[in-house]
């Protein structure tokens, strides 16, 4: 007899892979309990706890005094949610026109129930889409990711013109104020001045110019 097909991860299980993933990926490697207790805002001893089960399940591995890698079989789990999450982002502007700076919450709540059979209809009814509303790619069915090469707005020159691709949907009062000035992925900036000591950005979209704040600057990416 055939043995049983393991169950599928809990939420709690997606959560956390999700986050390893998310800040591996930002810090370039092993990512260190206090940094994922930071992101997820619990405490670092609830943490180690679940790394310690995690590992025990085959989706971890620790690095002696640097923290936590997914192994393949973690970042498959990891990225299947991303998809997930980021498919339900995209239906739900284009499909229930649900504003952009609302969707993140929703797919949250969302991502964990999502079947890889509707995953894939959705993706077809969307026409295969290879990024979300904020521009952040989607992994494909095979949980291939692409990461273009971007850069932030903030470092950028004076005078530089750059193609607004992506930006963190983590504020949402950010996006409202991105949307309601008409800076959304895709749209051309230049940088057309710079305040000195940590002072406000301005930026032209068309014959329009906009303040943006330095925090606001850095969590936009742009493409040269």
């Amino acid at each position: 007899m055939a043995p049983a097909p393991a169950p599928p991860p809990s939420t709690a299980v997606e959560d956390y892979l999700k986050a390893v993933f998310a800040l591996e990926t930002r810090l370039g490697g092993a990512v260190p309990t206090t940094a994922l207790a930071g992101r997820l805002g619990i405490t670092p001893g609830s943490v180690s706890a679940m790394l310690r089960r995690l590992a025990d399940l085959g989706l971890l591995e620790h690095e002696p005094y640097r923290g936590v890698v997914l192994t393949e079989a973690g970042r498959k789990v990891a990225l299947r949610t991303l998809r997930n999450h980021r498919l339900l982002e995209l239906f739900l502007v284009e499909v229930l026109d649900v504003p952009w700076d609302r969707v993140h919450d929703e797919a949250e709540r969302l991502e964990h129930a999502l079947s890889d059979d509707l995953a894939e209809r959705i993706a077809t009814k969307l026409g295969h889409p290879e990024f979300d509303p904020h521009g952040d790619p989607i992994p494909d069915r095979e949980l291939e990711l692409a990461e273009p090469t971007t850069r932030s707005l903030e470092d950028l020159d004076v005078g530089d013109t750059a193609r607004f691709v992506r930006v963190s949907d983590a504020d949402p009062a950010m996006l409202r104020y991105l949307a309601d000035r008409g800076i959304t992925p895709g749209v051309s900036l230049t940088l057309a001045d710079r305040q000195p000591f940590g002072g406000p950005l301005s930026v032209r979209l068309g014959e329009e110019t906009h303040a943006l704040g330095p925090q606001l600057a850095q969590a936009m990416r742009v493409a040269l």
